[in-house]
């Protein structure tokens, strides 16, 4: 199962895409690469959700324009930069709060504004920054967060599914934040298995310094789709006693699985507004149904 797109969602990203297809080129190249797109949603199978096409949308611009895999290259410097400036202050915030568990939960779904895709050009890093300032004010379901701990307590293999790079950095204090709570825990980072959109991968996880295991799930879906997951991604999902899943994409791909999926994200389009009833950048803590 999935949180499969829907009519909404099927024209958020298509005019997304066309926006930017009619940006890079004549009106007629234009055309042509939105009449493959249309054949890409006909030919899809039923259910799928948004990010499964994820790879398929990169070839076409390859294709039609010769964008390689590395267009949010810049974007995604940035992020880190901006992430590891900061490490050690935020890094602070959280050892130093009452419960620094639930701070670097905070912290890491706030970094879940680092998407360069799902907010379209939208990202500053001077919203950022006054955003951390109240980072610790975040409010989340205490009810889901009880159940994450005990969780925790009682498993032994932690599996976390990263989503964007900076937001990685993050999450690498959120985790360390775990590791010093329950050290009887084994942590294991799942990242990319390559570039797709501003998406963390393992040169991602280096730059922030991940100090647990690090695979990636096999293919360029910016998402968990279950049955594209490489071999090694896949015992990790299987085996895992707890596992956190960050991000829309993330969430999309994986949401009624039946995994012991905890999900962490902000709340940044009209499908996710629609199905979680919150609104726009609602912080989100979402135990698998």
């Amino acid at each position: 199962m999935s949180l499969s797109i829907s009519a909404a969602c099927l024209m958020c990203h298509f005019n997304r895409y066309m926006k930017k297809a009619q940006a890079l080129g004549s009106s007629e190249t234009a055309l042509a690469f939105g009449k493959d797109l249309m054949r890409m949603y006909l030919d899809a199978p039923e259910g799928i959700s948004s990010p499964w096409f994820s790879p398929q949308v990169a070839a076409l611009f390859q294709r039609y324009y010769g964008l390689g895999d590395n267009q949010y290259e810049e974007e995604k410097r940035m992020a880190n930069r901006f992430v590891m400036e900061r490490f050690d202050q935020m890094q602070s915030m959280v050892q130093q709060a009452q419960d620094p568990v639930f701070a670097g939960l905070q912290l890491a779904i706030l970094g879940n504004y680092l998407d360069f895709a799902a907010l379209q050009g939208n990202v500053s890093f001077e919203k950022l920054e006054e955003m951390l300032k109240e980072a610790l004010e975040m409010e989340l379901d205490r009810r889901v967060y009880e159940d994450l701990k005990a969780d925790l307590q009682k498993g032994k293999k932690l599996l976390y599914l990263t989503d964007n790079a900076g937001e990685i950095g993050m999450d690498r204090i959120f985790a360390e934040a775990i590791h010093d709570a329950y050290p009887h825990l084994e942590i294991t980072f799942c990242v990319r298995g390559g570039n797709t959109v501003n998406d963390a991968t393992r040169e991602d996880a280096k730059i922030v310094g991940i100090p647990f295991s690090v695979i990636d799930n096999g293919n360029l879906v910016s998402g968990t789709e279950l049955s594209m997951l490489g071999p090694e991604a896949k015992a990790a999902m299987d085996s895992a006693d707890v596992i956190l899943a960050k991000g829309m994409a993330n969430t999309e791909t994986l949401y009624g699985s039946g995994y012991p999926i905890y999900y962490a994200f902000l709340v940044k389009c009209a499908r996710f507004v629609e199905a979680f009833g919150k609104p726009l950048m609602t912080p989100m803590l979402v135990k698998e149904p």
